[in-house]
């Protein structure tokens, strides 16, 4: 079973993305912070990384950066699933080292598994 850690500070959606995974077979880690997703991710050591990037304390480009920097995460998929829809931020985070970026209102729960499952055959 793969693990997905899910990076959300919106309770609501980190619930229904959570659900939904659940769903589908996957086991779920959730952080509600940068703080708490850099911790887990290293302990939990996640499959893949959905990473939110409007977080309170450390924002979801400083969580990438540090978990691309650091040897026990490096290879850890990341796919941002976040509201900034600028090319600039596009570009951002998937220069940062993000496998796939992914703007909220273009994307149902159904298409985010999809992803996620694309990026884990990846993997492989």
């Amino acid at each position: 079973m793969s693990k997905i850690l899910i990076v959300e500070d919106d309770k609501f959606l980190r619930e229904l993305i959570n659900r939904k995974l659940q769903s589908e077979n996957f086991e779920t880690v959730l952080a509600a912070d940068g703080e708490s997703a850099l911790d887990l991710a290293s302990s939990q050591g996640p499959d893949v990384i959905l990473l939110d990037l409007i977080l309170p304390g450390i924002n979801g480009f400083e969580v990438l950066s540090k978990i691309k920097a650091d040897e026990a995460t490096k290879t850890i998929p990341v796919i941002i699933l976040s509201n900034l829809g600028q090319k600039d931020d596009i570009d951002k985070g998937i220069g940062a080292g993000a496998v796939d970026y992914l703007v909220k209102a273009h994307f149902t729960p159904n298409e985010i598994v999809e992803k996620i499952n694309q990026t884990l055959a990846k993997k492989t």
